[in-house]
């Protein structure tokens, strides 16, 4: 939605509930975009935060694919001395 400034002094309130719904609420001066209101997102707290972390460690501990570990992964390039073959 676009709307002029001067219009928008008598709305504020219906246009923050709609910004507030998602709503892309854009204010014009002179005919050309000046400000949008967006929506301010909450902090998220400690609590909150930790139980995401632990959700993407579930999440990506059950991706992993087996195979050979990582210190070991490139012996097929060497022979038993060392030495690239």
């Amino acid at each position: 939605m676009r709307i002029s400034v001067s219009e928008a002094k008598a709305q504020l309130t219906e246009l923050v509930r709609r910004a507030e719904a998602g709503e892309t609420v854009v204010l014009t001066r002179h005919g050309r975009e000046a400000v949008r209101l967006v929506p301010v997102q909450r902090a998220v707290d400690r609590m909150e935060r930790r139980a995401l972390m632990q959700r993407i460690r579930l999440s990506g501990a059950a991706k992993a694919l087996p195979g050979p570990a990582a210190a070991r992964s490139q012996d097929f390039l060497y022979d038993d001395d060392g030495l690239p073959r």
